[in-house]
């Protein structure tokens, strides 16, 4: 008997799914629960990954608080774009200047995720919000690379209870979520990043059947699921370690499978 254990780690965000194999030994009625709990844990996994993909990509990348900064660049009258497709060939204008001038001050081509607004800004007003890693120069950097208005704001990340990974990327998304445009054009993107940005991790390992799941000390519980029958059961937890201190997975390997791709 063994269950199988599958695993996303994104910084300081972990998804856990757990849930039942099947066996040649067992009745029909037995494997129809096992793959029906199965199913169930994969598609619960899914949905979460789906709905917040941005969030464990951006844990991936900046995972602690202060490691990004999350800027909105607005732009002025001169150079207020007529075009979603106008927008887009500037800031990748922006993109290629901020690149050239990290590299210019030896510093590593900087991760960034963005995302244009216009749909849902009180202002009616063409802007992006843009997370980027943080070296310390980045301000004057983007301050200089940002040649279409001077309307810059920035901050710190934030990773608390109250400012996180999660609320950052609900308030990218937002006009995704909201618009009308999205709905009837689906191939429009809310949000991109450069291709040097991290993609989270996914591991699948086989784990004994008295297996559970054990979130670490110093963790906060983001979502906790679970669902038993008589022959089977599943259940999905998401958490955030605040320590920087993550679990080893050794613990729970008897025989790693890759995952396919």
């Amino acid at each position: 008997m063994a269950k199988t254990l599958k695993m996303i780690s994104a910084g300081s965000i972990r998804i856990e799914a757990l849930y039942n194999r099947c066996t040649g030994r067992e009745t029909p009625q037995q494997r129809a629960e096992k793959r029906k709990a199965s199913s169930a844990a994969q598609r619960r996994m899914n949905q979460i990954y789906s709905y917040q993909q941005l969030e464990l990509r951006l844990a991936a990348n900046f995972p602690t608080a202060g490691s990004a900064l999350v800027v909105t660049l607005t732009y002025d009258d001169r150079h207020l774009p007529k075009s979603r497709k106008e927008s887009q060939i500037r800031f990748k204008y922006f993109l290629q200047k901020l690149k050239k001038a990290r590299q210019q001050a030896g510093l590593p081509d900087p991760v960034v995720f963005w995302t244009p607004e216009i749909l849902t800004s009180e202002s009616g007003r063409w802007h992006y919000h843009i997370v980027l890693d943080s070296t310390g120069q980045d301000l004057d950097m983007i301050r200089a690379c940002w040649i279409y208005g001077s309307d810059i704001d920035a901050e710190k990340l934030r990773v608390d209870d109250d400012k996180n990974h999660q609320t950052l990327a609900r308030y990218m998304t937002k006009e995704l979520r909201e618009c009308q445009e999205y709905a009837a054009r689906p191939g429009l993107h809310g949000w991109s990043c450069t291709r040097n940005a991290k993609k989270p991790e996914t591991e699948t390992y086989i784990v004994p059947d008295d297996y559970e799941l054990q979130v670490p000390e110093e963790s906060t519980v983001l979502l906790d699921e679970r669902k038993q029958t008589e022959y089977a059961s599943w259940r999905v937890v998401k958490y955030r370690i605040h320590s920087w201190a993550f679990p080893s997975a050794a613990r729970a390997r008897r025989r790693r499978t890759r995952r396919k791709r």
